[in-house]
């Protein structure tokens, strides 16, 4: 499992994209955790307009083994959710990366404790 060098990785097994000159980025959920899931039946993603704040609960993920919350990595307001997503959820164990991202985001505030690539790969390890 390959964590992309470019993003940014919270302990909770999102993603986060570098922000964009309008200050979004993208999040996702990890291969790792899509691979812990197993395969997602459903996504409950925060709605445009939504102000999320990192560390918390934004939404979930349902599979065929379990529940799981889904939580910010940053503060900010959610400017799209992924529609891909709400319709086939599978994709975020088919390319959790790439089309299978959750929602963007416009920060207002990023926490200290993000990962690099290195970093979260070594923290899935132990």
């Amino acid at each position: 499992m390959s964590n992309p060098q470019q993003l940014r990785f919270s302990k909770e097994h999102e993603w986060l994209s570098a922000a964009d000159e309008n200050g979004v980025a993208t999040v996702g959920i990890t291969e790792f955790a899509a691979n812990s899931l197993g395969d997602v039946v459903y996504a409950q993603l925060p709605a445009v307009g939504d102000t999320v704040t990192a560390g918390e609960s934004c939404g979930e993920l349902e599979s065929t083994k379990s529940v799981s919350d889904l939580f910010a990595p940053v503060t900010g307001e959610v400017v799209e959710a992924n529609q891909d997503v709400v319709d086939d959820p599978a994709l975020v164990n088919t390319a959790p990366f790439e089309g299978g991202w959750l929602f963007k985001v416009k920060i207002t505030d990023e926490p200290d404790d993000l990962l690099s690539a290195d970093e979260y790969t070594a923290f899935t390890a132990g």
